[in-house]
């Protein structure tokens, strides 16, 4: 998920009625009647025969870390793609788009405080960052960047030097639990706009315009870009030996780092750059502040993926039966960062995606509508796979001018917010949909999916966060779930503990079973579902 994440609008308390779900009929709440028949199979292949977490065994364990267009991500699509065929999905395909640049991805890392006492270090270079070319040993030097009237301070001073970019990191006791779930009363809160997603450790004062931070040399904003090029333009013409971070986020072994360069071939490439765990960072910089100069050791191998600079999403499809052209959808995002191997950000929502249509296809139930699966690319640098996709065919948002495709898309669905259990639903502002959704949810509630959110929410004024907003954007209905937390945030999401056994395997299921339930029907109710307003043009 992109760090731009937490958008989503309130709900009034005046709508609770139709919020938190009631056991009363669905014709009495505006819904669907649905087909409880087919919830009953598709909760007995979801939850006898379930094959999320082999999905996610792939993504995470053997595919590891997923940059965009890196080598890695490649293999996991081509694996994707095959699983899709094997269940007996059609027109399987990666779908390109860009150019976006470079793949990028970590060969090797080792790094270690040499004097005046050894220690290994945890941590990982960051992206889009050049390996060393063998071990380098070198003084560390203190030299933290606030911003560019920082640069003649330390000019002249920093060659051939491990320099440490930023201030210690100020580190608290940790008085709460790392992971919860969500209670009934802090559903409601939500539901009222207090927001979605785990709290974050160390979010301290915002910064000011270009200021240096671990937070503002991260961000896939653009004003990241232009402080990374900043930063790394001046590092290189000093040449530092390499540069180090003690990440946006986390303690305890646990460190939150992704951009370091740029995956744009005309960028200027920096040093090395790697994030380290905080308490390690603070203490090279103890000794640097009391007059020792400590000697570090790094050896770090990173591979540019230059052969194809073309991005791509994966996409496969039930063909649907007497209105085939009309389409439902169901996606995550599919890239991750370098730190973990993306477990939870986002091969839990790929892993679902996948698992909501192989249960689909096992049913062998027919669906009027096709429902398609698209696991998007470019997600993490800014929604660049799904912004292609839902332009490419549906409406470029300066124009509006709307394909044929645009009237026949019925609803997507994503999941982008962690590990966690399907707690809600968006409406999107229209309460028509809310109703329906309700609908439902009700027969469902066993599974811990009670509240339809959002029933205020206003336009999606600019795309962010994750890619249901690309389709809200242009006047689709992107629907998002709301999750529990867990740990996202705080141990997980953009993090070196972004792993596999940070995933709940109760949760991505009773995911799976509703995606697919959601997914069902829209693709075999009579109508295509309410739609929110199109949005002007934006083209003046």
């Amino acid at each position: 998920m992109n760090l731009s994440r937490l958008r989503q609008v309130a709900a009034s308390a005046t709508c609770m009625a139709l919020l938190l779900i009631s056991t009363a009929p669905a014709q009495e709440q505006g819904g669907d009647k649905v087909d409880l028949d087919a919830l009953a199979q598709i909760k007995s292949e979801a939850l006898e025969h379930s094959q999320a977490m082999e999905n996610l065994y792939y993504l995470s364990e053997v595919y590891g870390p997923r940059v965009n267009n890196s080598r890695n991500h490649r293999a996991a699509a081509e694996w994707a793609m095959k699983q899709m065929k094997e269940w007996g999905l059609k027109n399987v395909h990666l779908e390109k788009w860009g150019p976006f640049g470079y793949g990028w991805q970590i060969k090797k890392f080792y790094g270690a405080l040499e004097t005046p006492a050894y220690a290994s270090l945890i941590g990982f270079p960051l992206a889009w960052t050049p390996g060393t070319n063998g071990p380098v040993t070198a003084d560390a030097v203190l030299a933290p960047l606030h911003s560019k009237d920082d640069f003649a301070k330390y000019k002249g001073k920093l060659k051939g030097k491990i320099v440490l970019i930023f201030d210690p990191r100020e580190l608290s006791l940790h008085t709460e639990v790392e992971a919860k779930r969500l209670t009934d009363e802090e559903i409601q809160a939500r539901v009222n706009g207090n927001g979605f997603g785990g709290a974050r450790r160390g979010a301290g004062a915002a910064p000011k315009p270009g200021e240096y931070t671990p937070s503002t040399l991260s961000t896939a904003a653009p004003t990241g870009r232009i402080l990374r090029n900043e930063v790394n333009a001046f590092l290189k013409e000093e040449g530092v030996a390499v540069a180090l971070t003690p990440g946006y986020n986390g303690d305890g072994g646990t460190i939150f780092a992704s951009y370091g360069g740029s995956q744009d071939p005309k960028d200027p490439v920096g040093p090395p750059m790697a994030a380290i765990t905080p308490e390690q960072y603070n203490r090279i910089c103890r000794l640097l502040q009391h007059g020792t100069t400590p000697k570090l050791t790094f050896d770090i191998q990173t591979e540019y993926q230059k052969d194809d600079v073309m991005g791509f999403n994966v996409i496969g499809e039930i063909p649907g039966t007497s209105k085939p052209d009309e389409i439902v959808m169901v996606g995550g995002h599919f890239d991750s960062w370098q730190g973990g191997t993306g477990a939870t950000d986002n091969g839990t929502g790929s892993s679902v995606a996948m698992e909501a249509v192989r249960i689909l296809a096992a049913l062998h139930k027919p669906m009027a509508r096709t429902v398609r699966v698209a696991l998007w690319g470019g997600e993490e640098e800014g929604l660049y796979g799904s912004l292609a996709y839902v332009q490419s065919h549906f409406a470029p948002r300066d124009t509006m001018k709307k394909t044929p495709e645009y009237d026949k898309l019925d609803v997507y669905f994503n999941d982008d917010s962690g590990s966690g259990k399907f707690r809600g639903v968006s409406a999107l502002g229209n309460k028509q949909l809310a109703a329906i959704f309700g609908s439902w949810i009700a027969p469902v509630k066993d599974q811990g999916i009670v509240a339809v959110t959002g029933l205020n929410a206003g336009p999606t004024l600019a795309p962010g966060g994750t890619d249901s907003t690309s389709f809200s954007w242009i006047g689709l209905d992107g629907v998002g779930f709301m999750q529990d937390p867990l740990e996202y945030g705080s141990r997980t999401h953009h993090s070196n503990m972004d792993l596999y056994d940070r995933v709940q395997k109760a949760d991505v299921m009773q995911s799976s079973l509703l995606e697919a339930w959601f997914a069902y029907n829209a693709a075999t109710r009579a109508e295509m579902l309410p739609r929110i307003p199109t949005p002007e043009p934006t083209a003046k």
